[in-house]
């Protein structure tokens, strides 16, 4: 699929996303206690910082030195030390498990939804909730057929809703995915009082 992505908002950010699926993954393990346009982001400081967000550049790189250049201002994430080594942990696991291909993930085999699902899973820093945003994110951009997907997606795979950055296209749906959230966090917090 050579439709471009709009989950960022800054052309060079979403064209990096758009061209490297080791970027589009990473972006997904970084979007956790940070706005997700910043975690999307993540991926563009590596390019300028590594020269490359490939899976076996960054699986090569000394873990401390990487996360070092994760750490360099502005952070690639609030909480640079710890998704630092998640992301180099998450490249040496690409680099292991699928000879260093991030699309084999959910194209090697002609897996269905539900073995999509499981290999996401697997992979350091994707629990349950993290890897069905990412299989509807597949499904509803990046023109992944694999039987099933919306379904292994669970709610987040369903069309015309506003929940995650798997249906982030424009300024507008940001807005829509965030007033969601925003209503979410009130519920649960509420639920606790």
């Amino acid at each position: 699929m050579t439709q471009t992505l709009h989950l960022v908002g800054e052309p060079e950010a979403d064209r990096i996303l758009t061209e490297h699926p080791f970027a589009l993954l990473t972006g997904m393990l970084l979007d956790q206690q940070i706005p997700m346009e910043v975690a999307f982001d993540g991926p563009r400081k590596l390019v300028e910082r590594l020269g490359s967000v490939e899976p076996d550049q960054i699986a090569a790189t000394d873990p401390e030195e990487f996360i070092a250049l994760c750490a360099t201002p502005p952070a690639v994430h609030r909480f640079p030390r710890s998704m630092g080594q998640r992301v180099h942990d998450l490249a040496v696991a690409v680099v292991r498990d699928y000879d260093g291909d991030t699309a084999a993930i959910w194209t090697r085999g002609e897996p269905d939804g539900k073995e999509v699902l499981k290999r996401l899973k697997a992979l350091p820093g994707f629990g349950d909730q993290k890897a069905r945003i990412f299989l509807a994110l597949l499904g509803k951009q990046r023109g992944l057929e694999a039987p099933g997907w919306r379904e292994a997606a669970g709610d987040y795979g369903r069309d015309g809703v506003h929940m995650s950055i798997a249906d982030v296209t424009s300024a507008e749906s940001l807005t829509k995915v965030r007033a969601y959230k925003k209503e979410k966090k009130a519920a649960a917090k509420a639920a606790r009082a």
